[in-house]
C-alpha cells in the first residue's frame, strides 16, 4: 500500500469584505501593526494575515455575530500582555480586556479587538500545569 504524503500548509489568510478599503488599510497598519499593501495586511511573517477586499455593496460586509472572525495564538501570557499593551496604545478598538480562565490542563488568557467594520479578532495563549 502506498504511503500518503501530505503537503504542509505554512500560513493562512482571513478574507474580509470591508466597507472602506483605505480606512481599513490604515487601521490594520496603525492600530494592529500589520504591513499593509494592495494585496494583504500581515503581521509577524504571516503569523496574522488578512486579505482586505472592498465590498461592492455595504450589505456584503457581514462580521460573525457573537464570536470572532479570526483567532490568533500567542506563545505565552507575557507575550499576550505585551501585545495587548501595544494594540491598546496604538488605538485598537478593544472588545474584551485580557481575562484568564482556569482549566484542568492549565490556564487560558485572551482578549479581543474589532476593526472599523465590526470584525472581531481574538488573541489567546495557554499555560499548561506542571
Amino acid at each position: 500500500m502506498a504511503e500518503t504524503v501530505k503537503a504542509k500548509i505554512e500560513n493562512s489568510l482571513t478574507v474580509l469584505l470591508v466597507s472602506d478599503f483605505e480606512k481599513s488599510k490604515k487601521y490594520y497598519e496603525e492600530a494592529l501593526g500589520c504591513d499593509v499593501n494592495e494585496f494583504w495586511a500581515i503581521r509577524d511573517d504571516f503569523g496574522l494575515g488578512f486579505k482586505l477586499i472592498q465590498a461592492g455593496d455595504p450589505e456584503d460586509v457581514r462580521p460573525n455575530r457573537g464570536t470572532w472572525n479570526t483567532y490568533a495564538y500567542v506563545r505565552t501570557h507575557d507575550e499576550l500582555d505585551a501585545l495587548y499593551l501595544e494594540l491598546n496604545t496604538q488605538g485598537a478598538f478593544i472588545v474584551s480586556e485580557p481575562a484568564v480562565t482556569e482549566h484542568d490542563w492549565g490556564s487560558w488568557k485572551e482578549f479581543s479587538v474589532r476593526d472599523p467594520d465590526g470584525y472581531v479578532i481574538g488573541f489567546g495563549s495557554g499555560n499548561k500545569n506542571g
